[in-house]
């Protein structure tokens, strides 16, 4: 490596065991490890955020037969009457036991790249593949809200939105190097490794994903991480983020699969599913909502002015959601496969351990039916 610049990626293995690797759908939770899941709201059912909850959640998404649980990394919540988000738990220590919990399912941590130095990170990294036998994999967050880092005085001054990546690539590519190689000199802008030795090394190399969507998102994502995670209000704003998204990844060289959260609440019948929403909103904890402007940097309330990320929080729902029978949400996700060029889905229920027995036995077998993988001889087991 390098004495003052951490050098390029080597090339990203095609294949991690996935539906996508072969042309299907990769389809995993986004762990409930904060109070109050993804819904704002009173009147939401009461998620604890505790791992007993979590690891009951994970066991049921392996064994319905979903390919991935992930969780964020959350350090500061946003208040408001349901004190939402206010316990979390640390995202590679809990994915660590649950990687001990389950036997096939992929187990993705998250770590900030401002927070961890990248030889930690490595060594943390490392230790969930041991413990999960390969399946581990690293969401990158690049980005920050200033209040949630400013409390433990980890905010870099100075270091804005374009400037983060610079950050996180010398980050990404120095764990990298840690993970491949005896010894790593590298003298960069904010990392510094003199003789940095780290083993074991993981066994096969980490899936690395991250949520970057502006243009130098995009560039980072290309060049360093095997997929992106994509936000869009509806199918058409999703067809057009992907499809974008992996235009500006092979432009570069590169391919890149795309991700998207998706709330799914289910009914008896869609009218049902409905009222289920419109009891959530009637309970919309308004502080939580506030407390989420000051993280984000904006408060709508007192610009004055309303946006697309605003609205849909006001919902309740802090991701897009799909709402009804079984039958209708088998629709409606199969319609956002076949519209856009996603690779998968990462899902969010308003009571995981409800809803995942109901989404195993009515949803998942027709969405692998309809969506299958080619499996071959270049597919990582």
């Amino acid at each position: 490596m390098s004495q003052s610049q951490p050098r390029p990626a080597q090339a990203r293995p095609a294949g991690f065991g996935l539906p996508s690797d072969t042309g299907g759908r990769d389809l995993g939770i986004f762990m409930p490890m904060a109070n109050g899941g993804w819904i704002l709201s009173k009147n939401a059912p009461t998620l604890d955020g505790s791992y007993d909850y979590n690891l009951k959640a994970a066991k049921l998404a392996e064994d319905i037969g979903l390919d991935f649980i992930m969780a964020m990394a959350k350090y500061r919540g946003y208040g408001g009457e349901t004190e939402h988000w206010r316990a979390s738990l640390d995202s590679p220590m809990m994915m660590a036991g649950l990687a001990q919990a389950t036997s096939r399912v992929k187990v993705w941590a998250t770590v900030h790249t401002i927070l961890q130095n990248p030889a930690v990170t490595a060594k943390m990294i490392a230790t969930l593949d041991q413990i999960s036998h390969g399946r581990a994999g690293l969401n990158v967050v690049t980005g920050a809200y200033k209040g949630e880092f400013a409390q433990m005085g980890a905010w870099p001054e100075g270091v804005d939105h374009d400037e983060r990546y610079v950050l996180a690539t010398e980050w990404i590519r120095a764990i990298k190097a840690l993970w491949t190689q005896d010894s790593v000199t590298s003298h960069g802008k904010y990392f510094t490794l003199d003789d940095c030795m780290s083993d074991p090394k993981p066994s096969s190399p980490p899936f690395l994903v991250c949520a970057g969507t502006s243009k130098v998102g995009i560039e980072f994502t290309a060049n360093e991480m095997d997929a992106l995670f994509l936000s869009g209000g509806d199918v058409d704003e999703l067809a057009r983020a992907s499809a974008d998204a992996k235009a500006g990844a092979a432009a570069l060289g590169a391919k890149i699969r795309t991700y998207s959260m998706m709330t799914v609440v289910f009914g008896e019948t869609d009218a049902a599913a409905e009222e289920i929403a419109a009891h959530f909103r009637a309970g919309f904890d308004e502080g939580a909502l506030h407390g989420m402007m000051r993280a984000y940097g904006f408060l709508d309330s007192e610009i004055g002015k309303e946006n697309a990320f605003t609205q849909k929080a006001r919902s309740t729902f802090m991701t897009p959601h799909v709402l009804g029978t079984p039958d209708t949400v088998i629709e409606r996700l199969s319609t956002i496969f076949e519209k856009t060029s996603l690779d998968g889905l990462m899902l969010i229920f308003p009571d995981y351990l409800a809803s995942l027995p109901i989404f195993g036995e009515k949803v998942l077998p027709v969405l692998r039916e309809r969506f299958p993988a080619q499996m071959t001889e270049a597919t990582n087991a």
